[in-house]
């Protein structure tokens, strides 16, 4: 038995370590798959390149990156908090259009730590309350004119530590004029030109780019909203991570929006955009009508065709089954229904007022075991020679027009703006937000016109602080939910190992009881043979004296299954009994205890 049971755990741990060479090859594939994958579909996408060093060696130190005022329109990493706080501008406005007691924008921001702090010198803008209005803005140390030939780049990165389920993060780039000197009055109506990140409400979830362009012939200003990307964007807001947000809007109109150095979308405002930024050329003429003679019938009844002499339309589609005859014990002088005779007329009832009183009526009792009541009437049945209402069928319509369509002319507001890049200047910042979530974090906040700056302004923050996260997660459990999520397949991999080392553990179970007892029978067998007392049969033995002693128990405690009559025994047995007893003790193989042993043996075998 040792011996089998060697074999079935070495079998175990077997399985184990094949369960483990197969993980470890899947994870192998996995780390080479996408690089294989990249370069097969021949597109390298422009991502933060790690450090070359292992993590494992590296260490990794955060210190607020250097601002020069040079190269930002605006920076903030909020690590210094006074002089943080000396830029943004809380709003003490109200909203227009809803109720008074929830019109001020009395949302609470603070300068903080994260709630999983990485660094404690590592600080952000957090927005603490829920189900509130909350408004804060901070001008540019410069405006920013897109007449220059440089792009646009906003970054910024948003930590949702409660998670989003309705709510934005989004910011607004707000437009240089009279309406923004004073922040203080900055308001959901304040004109912005840019509005840029994500939101979600439910299953509705965005990444919000909007510019607002003005009509270069009459002023006017209309909302260009981008096209969705392709991909649904859904991690930022469950992972409770930090999350890094990019737009990038250059002189050729082509814009880049990227979310943790990844392109999420792309293309054109000129093509990209609803409504599209220039009108059409030609537009339908509000004064045009359709004439009354214009036939827009593709077919027609044929008005060749006549109804066929034999067609009935007054034919019923169902008749009475001539062949049914009524069931037997049908009785049709009973009715259906009768008065309840157990029913009384109320006290209060008044004829005068509430008519005539009549007893409710319930079901005939006569009728529940009778086929039926009331007059019998044959079941329905379809009528052959139903064919309906005649209708003559339809032809192509010889006089067919087409559909109708208003003649075009010339869009009297035509414009054709073609660098709308040419936006309205930018003058300050600003978060205008409501969520049903609450601590909302803000952190590394840029607005520059060189990529390469925003990237390094990255490097030196975002990039330290994920992968520092990244390394203080990076545990088995997150390494096997990756590869899941890379290669679906895994799952069923590990479910067929799953199952097969539960079944060899049951197996090596309840298997080895089983071989336990097989070899138990076997050797009692052998014993059988040779006659020779066993431990199977002491259990025997033992109910014959409790048996024995039956009568001594009875006296102290009755049993309920005992009873007295054959329990009273006399003193002269009970001291035999003892004395049996003893001799039992000294000599278990005398030949009255193996004469009933084996007459019980015998009976086993018959």
């Amino acid at each position: 038995m040792p011996r089998k049971m060697g074999g079935k755990r070495g079998a175990t741990l077997a399985l184990l370590f094949a369960c483990g060479l197969l993980f470890i090859s899947t994870a192998k594939a996995a780390d080479s798959g996408p690089e294989s994958d990249d370069f097969e579909d021949g597109y390298v996408e422009d991502v933060q390149e790690e450090p070359a060093a292992a993590e494992g060696d590296e260490k990794l130190v955060y210190e607020s990156p250097v601002i020069d005022p040079k190269k930002f329109h605006f920076a903030d990493h909020f690590d210094d908090v006074e002089a943080s706080r000396k830029k943004w501008v809380l709003s003490q406005a109200k909203k227009d259009d809803i109720a008074e007691e929830i019109s001020k924008y009395d949302g609470i921001w603070n300068w903080e730590s994260p709630q999983r702090i990485v660094w404690a010198n590592d600080l952000g803008l957090v927005l603490k309350s829920k189900a509130k209005h909350a408004a804060i803005s901070a001008p540019l140390r410069q405006p920013f004119e897109f007449k220059q030939d440089k792009p646009l780049v906003v970054q910024y990165e948003v930590t949702l530590q409660e998670g989003q389920e309705c709510g934005g993060s989004y910011l607004k780039l707000l437009s240089a004029g009279k309406d923004t000197e004073q922040l203080k009055a900055f308001n959901d109506k304040t004109p912005y030109t840019i509005m840029f990140g994500p939101d979600k409400c439910g299953n509705d979830v965005k990444m919000h780019f909007i510019f607002r362009h003005v009509n270069p012939i009459n002023g006017t200003i209309s909302e260009k909203h981008c096209n969705k990307p392709k991909n649904r964007l859904e991690e930022p807001f469950k992972d409770k991570l930090p999350h890094l947000y990019q737009l990038v809007v250059r002189p050729d109109n082509s814009f880049e929006i990227r979310v943790d150095h990844k392109i999420i979308n792309e293309g054109s405002l000129l093509t990209d955009f609803k409504p599209p930024v220039n009108p059409s050329a030609e537009i339908d003429d509000p004064n045009d009508r359709k004439p009354e003679a214009w036939d827009e019938r593709e077919k027609i009844p044929d008005p060749t065709a006549h109804k066929p002499e034999d067609w009935d339309e007054d034919a019923p589609p169902q008749l009475p089954d001539t062949n049914a005859v009524m069931p037997d014990g049908w009785l049709e002088e009973e009715p259906d229904m009768i008065f309840d005779p157990t029913a009384s007329k109320p006290e209060d009832w008044d004829a005068e007022i509430d008519g005539e009183w009549e007893a409710p009526l319930v079901d005939n009792p006569v009728c529940e075991k009778a086929a039926g009541c009331g007059k019998w009437k044959a079941p329905l049945i379809p009528n052959p020679n139903y064919k309906g209402k005649w209708r003559a069928p339809m032809i192509e319509n010889p006089n067919y027009q087409g559909k109708w369509a208003p003649r075009k002319i010339a869009n009297p507001d035509f414009f054709e703006d073609l660098k709308p890049f040419q936006m309205t200047p930018i003058s300050a910042v600003g978060l205008e937000l409501w969520s049903m979530s609450s601590d909302i974090l803000f952190d590394n906040l840029i607005i520059t016109d060189d990529v390469e700056v925003a990237r390094d302004f990255a490097a030196n923050s975002f990039d330290i602080k994920r992968r520092y996260i990244d390394r203080e997660s990076d545990s088995f459990v997150n390494k096997v939910v990756e590869l899941a999520k890379t290669y679906p397949s895994i799952w069923g991999i590990g479910l067929v190992a799953i199952v097969a080392l539960v079944a060899i553990t049951m197996y090596c179970r309840f298997g080895s009881a089983k071989s336990q007892d097989s070899a138990a029978k076997k050797a009692a067998a052998e014993a059988k043979k040779s006659d020779e007392p066993q431990p199977d049969d002491e259990p025997e033995a033992e109910e014959e004296e409790s048996d024995r002693a039956a009568g001594d128990s009875s006296k102290e405690s009755t049993p309920l299954s005992a009873s007295p009559k054959k329990n009273q025994k006399s003193d002269l047995d009970d001291n035999e009994e003892e004395t049996k007893a003893a001799e039992n003790q000294e000599e278990p193989a005398q030949t009255e205890e193996t004469t009933t042993k084996t007459r019980k043996r015998q009976a086993r075998k018959e």
